[in-house]
């Protein structure tokens, strides 16, 4: 059976990845096509069914239809995960952001709604996830919402960090895991066997990964961005880690925890089940 495999092209993603691309995991019953777009792309092409597995941002789950979640390969942060950035000496502070214009990676990304719970509502203006710091900078907005590697390499002297989700969240929850990026597989095109060996088969992948850390990293370095290795390898420790492997009942727990709590606040309008294979 052939899947088209949706990841984004950065490499936390391309770490877990690494045991498939590499051709050192692999199954006579499954051909992997790769296909790589930005995370909110993906989002919208799993609304839309249009790929048998794909990385989703926690939050599209709500949105989705038969699709079920992968037990392997979630991205979540543990004490630490998207920072609000706002130009240095602006005086932006996290109480003013209810209705300030923040630049945000995509609606339906993780990082959004989990803005959203910490402040309420706010003037989203998305852009393109690189392209945050400038927008902030050229003052296209008050502030922006960076996630991935940005989260840890924005410039200190340009910019002033105003609310940090990870310690925000963590507070808010009693220490669940931040539910951010998850991977989701379709139940219209995979039956219940297919599906729980492709979800065996990624843990194997993201195994592998990290039992071969070095030659994982150097080909995540595809998708480094130009930063530096040992900035690329601090990140994929960030957010590779004991829940990728198997997200359990604490990576369980944190996404109901999510939807409970964005429903409460009107950001979700309807019970969602998660359901994990």
């Amino acid at each position: 059976m052939e899947i088209t495999l949706g990841h984004t092209p950065d490499a936390d993603d391309a770490f877990m990845f690494y045991g498939f691309a590499s051709g050192k995991v692999s199954s006579s019953n499954f051909t992997i096509k790769h296909v790589i777009e930005d995370i909110e792309t993906l989002n919208r092409r799993a609304l839309a069914h249009e790929l048998d597995v794909t990385a989703v941002s926690a939050h599209a789950y709500a949105y989705l239809s038969d699709y079920v979640i992968l037990r392997g390969g979630g991205s979540f942060g543990l004490n630490y995960g998207p920072v609000v950035i706002a130009k240095k000496g602006s005086g932006i502070t996290a109480d003013r952001l209810k209705n300030a214009r923040v630049a945000i990676p995509g609606r339906m990304t993780s990082a959004n709604l989990l803005l959203k719970l910490a402040v309420g509502d706010f003037k989203e203006v998305e852009v393109s996830f690189e392209t945050i710091p400038d927008a902030v900078l050229s003052g296209k907005v008050d502030a922006g919402l960076v996630i991935h590697e940005a989260q840890i390499t924005y410039d200190r002297t340009k910019f002033d960090g105003v609310l940090e989700l990870g310690p925000w969240w963590d507070s808010q929850t009693g220490g669940l895991p931040v539910p951010l990026g998850i991977n989701v597989a379709s139940k219209r095109t995979m039956t219940a066997n297919q599906l729980k060996e492709f979800s065996d088969l990624f843990v194997q992948s993201i195994e592998f990964g990290l039992e071969n850390m070095d030659a994982a990293v150097d080909y995540a370095m595809q998708y480094a961005r130009g930063q530096p290795r040992e900035t690329i390898a601090r990140f994929v420790r960030m957010y590779v880690n004991d829940i990728t492997r198997d997200m359990g009942p604490s990576g369980r727990k944190a996404i109901e925890k999510m939807f409970l709590m964005a429903k409460e606040k009107g950001f979700v309008h309807s019970d969602v089940q998660v359901e994990v294979v």
